[in-house]
């Protein structure tokens, strides 16, 4: 894994995102924002993402057109701009084409401890993707924000995300009872996952074509 960006100017908390590229050969890593914008595909690939059936029920977009799409790009700016989370946009290296995003957030800052969440759009699945940028941006949390620890929270249903979790190195700790209303309007019981920064990492193996 490789990272570019820009000098990071001195900052009063370590624990803070900076907007990052990272190079995953064949897979780019790209800051979310305004920027993203262009090329259009990327806007319109949002707007599709968001009426995927999987995605609408686990991890529900607020877009329905592309002026949607532009306002939640705003929003992933305004993240980024304040150092609390880092979206990803996770793209094809060749054509640019979206695979999915990947997101980590601090839930205690001052504490170092940060919560992530991924989604892939359906011809990206079944390819390890998923597991592949969240172990990228987890490990890039960890070395370059001090987070202390990363939790990740599924629905009980989402099996893909549990199955990128573990592949992650999130060791599962618990269930989370009624914890998280989903895009369907109902509150579903959520496995909670965590992972330490003193924790080793995944061995490494190829990824199974299921997630």
């Amino acid at each position: 894994m490789t990272s570019s960006g820009h000098l990071h100017p001195a900052h009063p908390d370590p624990r803070t995102f900076y907007r990052t590229t990272l190079e995953l050969g064949d897979m780019l890593l790209h800051p979310w924002g305004l920027e993203s914008a262009e090329p259009d595909a990327l806007l319109n690939g949002l707007v599709v993402a968001a009426a995927d059936p999987l995605i609408a029920l686990w991890n529900p977009l607020a877009i329905s057109d592309r002026n949607d799409a532009l306002a939640w790009l705003q929003a992933r700016d305004g993240g980024w701009d304040a150092g609390v989370s880092a979206s990803f946009a996770v793209r094809n290296a060749t054509d640019g084409a979206l695979l999915g995003s990947v997101t980590v957030r601090w839930v205690d800052r001052a504490d170092g401890l940060a919560m992530i969440g991924y989604w892939t759009v359906p011809t990206a699945r079944g390819r390890g993707v998923a597991a592949r940028a969240t172990r990228a941006v987890t490990i890039w949390a960890f070395q370059t924000a001090d987070a202390r620890r990363i939790e990740v929270a599924h629905a009980v249903g989402n099996k893909a995300s549990c199955r990128v979790a573990q592949r992650c190195g999130y060791l599962p700790e618990g269930t989370l009872r009624d914890s998280h209303r989903f895009g369907d309007g109902a509150y579903h019981d959520e496995h909670l996952h965590a992972r330490l920064a003193t924790d080793p990492g995944p061995a490494d193996r190829a990824e199974s074509p299921t997630a």
